[in-house]
């Protein structure tokens, strides 16, 4: 998995490459996270266009991550939700928690 970062004016965009599994990688979304919400960033973009897979530990470092911002008065967006990730929201009802947007650039506009 690879992650990179990006930033337009006030919003930090999160982009997330490969599977969002268990292990480091989930550690590590919820780390870059914590990483922009130190930089002051407190209105995130996380762009799931890349990822393949996510598990039950890939939903827990988006709840995790969303946790962080929250407790900051923060908030969060999806991107980019593949068919399989959604179907993954709407069983788990997290659907209903993170706003999703097609592109970054719908993400963007009114946040």
């Amino acid at each position: 998995m690879k992650i990179g970062e990006r930033f337009h004016g006030d919003v930090a965009v999160i982009k997330i490459s490969g599977n969002l599994m268990s292990g480091p990688e989930s550690g590590e979304l919820h780390q870059a996270v914590k990483n922009v919400i130190e930089k002051g960033y407190l209105k995130v973009v996380i762009d799931l266009s890349e990822v393949k897979w996510m598990n039950s530990s890939g939903i827990g470092a988006l709840m995790a991550s969303y946790s962080s911002l929250a407790a900051k008065n923060g908030k969060i967006r999806l991107v980019g939700v593949t068919e399989k990730i959604e179907s993954l929201l709407v069983v788990t009802r997290l659907i209903k928690t993170f706003d999703t947007f097609k592109m970054v650039e719908d993400a963007l506009v009114g946040f």
